[in-house]
């Protein structure tokens, strides 16, 4: 059965069911930025900026401008409310081609490289906790992680979602509980906040500092547009998706200053040797000669929580790919019984795998994080065509709120960091550019291939 068509169009056999509603979607944005990335970014921020009034400026001007971000995506995903995200918002304002470098990057580089970095991460705590002095069983912990959650997204997007709430709320829980013990038991000194504005000796000049805790604090959000590669599954998308990435962005926005203020009570700044020892502080302090493994075992939650919503969603961009004749016609079509793109799973998992087993993902993914930075703000930018387009046509708009000043903030936010990625790992960025490239004549392939 030939089910990749030239218009792209999912024939009714092949096509995603509208399973998933605001709990699931508002989970799968925070659930993927709230990472390992909170334990320990608050560290470098916090020495680099030497002040709890910058440290709270970044994390609330990252937030606003994030919030700007989402909004604009949420009218994207107004406007093509299917599967694939920011594949389907390129292809639709840029076309075919831009489309398939995003989606090329994610298939062979950005995706694969993820899931291998979290489950590693996740499988690195584990080993701390069970004592596994062997490379070889991390790897197996890792891997065995990122096959229970292929199987779980094959078996049915709503168990996955399902799975993915409950971890969400409950690593939110375990974060306010953190909160709460730390201020309840006075396990920390209000006076570490003193002075409040003025900077620490050994703080970094103010605009080197505020250039690092922006990357940092940006790095720490990502993930939260992820949520619009499942479009398709989400019922009401025009509806439920803004408001997903609206009260997404803002939990992540809330947990990120009180556990950043939690760790800035209890560890004094200037006892904060790196970002390691900061979390191993910490933990002893909240927790006794426990601390270590607690903390272990929440960033284990974390992470997984994380690694779940990612691995939730990175698929449907192949299946997108593939619907439009640009990718492995299998992997376009749906499993008979559990109606999920079983193919388009089993693909990022065997990659990540093959990551985790060669053990150089980290490097990988560094060529491509300047590329995947710039179609994330290459699709809030097509917010401007789209308008044009609406002047034109008379096709009435889906509206982000505060344009054109809301994409305009978000897209300052990414040509800063563009910049600054540029400038610190030049190397990195021309490589990406290289691997892109690649994709040319894959895409020149797939699409004179017969129909």
């Amino acid at each position: 059965m030939s089910v990749a068509t030239s218009t792209g169009s999912p024939t009714p056999k092949d096509k995603l069911r509208r399973e998933l509603g605001l709990a699931s979607a508002t989970a799968a944005v925070a659930g993927e930025a709230i990472a390992v990335g909170i334990f320990l970014t608050p560290a470098g921020m916090a020495k680099s900026l030497g002040s709890p009034l910058w440290l709270l400026v970044v994390w609330l001007v990252v937030g606003a401008m994030t919030l700007s971000g989402a909004f604009c995506y949420g009218e994207l995903a107004g406007r093509f409310p299917r599967s694939g995200g920011l594949y389907i918002y390129l292809r639709e304002i840029f076309g075919r081609r831009v489309a398939f470098l995003y989606g090329w990057m994610c298939l062979l580089v950005l995706d694969p490289g993820l899931s291998a970095a979290l489950a590693m991460g996740a499988a690195g705590y584990a080993a701390y906790i069970f004592h596994w002095s062997s490379s070889l069983a991390v790897k197996l912990a890792a891997a065995t992680v990122i096959w229970a959650l292929c199987l779980m997204n094959i078996l049915s997007i709503r168990l996955s979602a399902g799975f993915l709430r409950w971890i969400t709320w409950l690593k939110l829980g375990v974060l306010a509980l953190l909160t709460i013990w730390a201020m309840a038991f006075r396990l920390g000194a209000w006076s570490n906040f003193v002075p409040f504005v003025a900077r620490r000796p050994g703080s970094l000049p103010i605009l080197p500092a505020l250039a690092a805790g922006l990357v940092g604090a940006f790095f720490s959000f990502g993930g939260w547009w992820d949520v619009s590669k499942i479009a398709g599954e989400v019922r009401d998308p025009g509806r439920t998706l803004p408001r997903a990435l609206l009260y997404g962005v803002l939990t992540v926005t809330s947990v990120y200053i009180l556990v950043s203020m939690v760790f800035w009570y209890v560890v004094p700044l200037d006892k904060v040797t790196s970002d390691e020892t900061f979390v191993a502080q910490a933990g002893e302090i909240l927790f006794g000669q426990a601390g270590g493994i607690v903390f272990a075992a929440i960033v284990i939650l974390c992470v997984v929580g994380g690694l779940a919503a990612f691995m939730m969603s990175a698929p449907r961009v192949y299946y997108a790919m593939a619907q439009d004749g640009l990718f492995l016609r299998s992997v376009a079509r749906l499993h008979p019984k559990f109606n999920t793109p079983a193919n388009a799973i089993l693909i990022q998992g065997v990659i990540a795998c093959v990551l985790v087993a060669i053990g150089t993902f980290q490097q990988i993914i560094s060529y491509v994080i300047f590329a995947a930075v710039g179609f994330i703000g290459l699709a809030a930018a097509g917010l401007f065509v789209l308008r044009r387009r609406d002047k034109a046509n008379g096709s009435p708009a889906i509206l982000a709120p505060g344009y054109p000043f809301t994409p305009i903030a978000f897209l300052l936010l990414i040509v800063i960091l563009l910049v600054l990625i540029g400038v610190r790992s030049p190397r990195e960025a021309l490589f990406g550019a290289l691997v892109l490239a690649t994709g040319l004549p894959v895409y020149e392939f797939f699409r004179r291939r017969p129909a």
